[in-house]
């Protein structure tokens, strides 16, 4: 049977049951952010990343003997525990919470308290042991700790995307090679344009993916600048001297990643322009997806009464009422994703605009469009590439027979006829069904069988040379 414990803070007292390891500022949290749903136990990395900055500021306080040996230990080896996942029910706050931040730094303040109570042998609650505030919060604000916590979890969150990623674009390369001898169309305002090969067209998919791996590390770069030891607003105070370089270096050894500090802390604990950056990459690659995924759904429509030149695996029945009917549902839910990854990009731009003098104070909504945003995105790079891009397959015949039969490929005789004779064949094709053969080399005797055959080679169709 549970207990339950008083705890209290200056609006007054709360029972809590003994069971929980989190205290009274994070049940009043629980009450009052009833918004998304969606704990912040939802991103483990963020949770992580949380103790992480704790844990660098527990080294860096015992170090400058802020705090006694023994608590900075018991914070520590708290920190690690919550790191390594095993409190993570325990972090309940809402994504999107009012006080910029201040529940989530409570809620983990609280539960590393109650952990490293239990190893010093007091019960949950025994705050003049351990205390969230003056101990595991020591030396910090809510300004400059959940910052640098979402930060740090946005580099390493990332690293997974940049993985999932980099495997799309490897699938289309490898398409890219498995297409290269797939003579096509190419198309201009859904227009007939020239020939060309499939290959190229999906290996161009790839270059157009890779380049997004660039700017992601750019990203990363942007956000490794911390404001870790600015506190309330950036002028370190309640910070002993040496501080910010201290935690900064301890962090970079807890987590592994590049951390700076800012030149200026006044200004890194209001500007959310990093975030608006990286936002920007994640819109980016999401309309480049979104398109992608349009040109995928239009060469795979049909399959007898669209163009037809490539087959999407077939995933599910499409219709309730027309049977043998499939649809590309996989590129149709990657549309619907960039989609919303588009709309966050417009919350963490007004949320970035909405911060006023010291502190952005928005920055809660924005860790909750970015840290959706990669999800969606990586969930979304692996489904294309596993349930659609691996799987698919060219109509190599039927792709080269529109070619042929195409009143685009007058243009290859541009160099040999002129702008006006080739218009002249394009017009009378388009009028009579006639073939740009028949016209130019059975009727009109413009050129020869053998020139005709030299110009529209595959290898001249796909890299043309220039001849006359």
């Amino acid at each position: 049977m549970s207990t339950s414990r008083i705890e209290h803070d200056f609006l007054g007292e709360r029972a809590l049951s003994d069971d929980v390891y989190y205290g009274i500022q994070t049940l009043r949290a629980l009450e009052n952010f009833r918004i998304t749903g969606i704990p912040i136990r939802s991103e483990p990395l963020f949770v992580q990343a949380l103790a992480y900055v704790k844990k660098g500021a527990a080294l860096a306080n015992k170090e400058l003997g802020v705090l006694d040996p023994a608590t900075a230990d018991a914070i520590v080896a708290a920190c690690d525990r919550v790191a390594a996942g095993e409190f993570d029910d325990q972090f309940l706050t809402d994504m999107i919470q009012g006080g910029a931040g201040t529940s989530v730094n409570m809620n983990a303040n609280e539960v590393i308290a109650n952990v490293a109570l239990e190893a010093l042998g007091h019960a949950k609650g025994a705050y003049q042991y351990c205390h969230p505030n003056n101990h595991v919060n020591c030396s910090q604000s809510t300004n400059d700790a959940y910052p640098t916590a979402f930060r740090i979890a946005l580099n390493n969150k990332l690293v997974g995307y940049r993985e999932a990623l980099g495997a799309l674009a490897e699938a289309f390369a490898a398409k890219g090679a498995e297409f290269h001898n797939v003579l096509k169309m190419g198309r201009t305002q859904l227009q007939d344009a020239v020939p060309m090969s499939m290959g190229d067209e999906f290996h161009a998919f790839a270059t157009n993916l890779r380049e997004e791996l660039l700017r992601i590390d750019d990203s990363r770069r942007l956000i490794s600048e911390i404001n870790m030891g600015a506190t309330a607003i950036g002028t370190g105070v309640n910070t002993p001297p040496g501080y910010a370089g201290l935690v900064t270096q301890h962090l970079r050894a807890v987590t592994g990643l590049d951390l700076s500090l800012a030149g200026d802390l006044i200004e890194a604990t209001y500007d959310t322009g990093a975030y608006v950056q990286l936002s920007g990459v994640l819109k980016r690659t999401a309309v480049k997806l979104s398109k992608i995924c349009n040109d995928l759904r239009l060469l795979s429509s049909g399959p007898r009464c669209g163009i037809n030149e490539i087959n999407l695996p077939a995933l599910q029945p499409g219709s309730s009422i027309m049977p043998g009917k499939v649809n590309p549902v996989v590129p149709e839910v990657v549309n619907q994703t960039a989609f919303y990854v588009i709309g966050a990009d417009l919350t963490v731009t007004m949320a970035a605009e909405a911060g006023q003098l010291q502190l952005n104070v928005m920055e809660p909504v924005i860790s909750f469009a970015l840290f959706t945003a990669i999800s969606y995105l990586t969930n979304a790079c692996d489904a294309l590439r596993e349930k659609c891009v691996v799987g698919i397959t060219a109509n190599a015949a039927h792709a080269a027979a529109l070619v042929h039969n195409s009143i685009g490929i007058v243009t290859q005789l541009n160099p040999v006829l002129g702008y006006e004779a080739s218009a002249s064949i394009a017009k009378e094709a388009l009028a009579t069904g006639k073939s740009v053969h028949d016209i130019a080399v059975t009727e009109r005797q413009l050129l020869t069988q053998a020139k005709w055959d030299e110009i529209f080679t595959f290898e001249n169709l796909i890299r043309p040379v220039f001849m006359q």
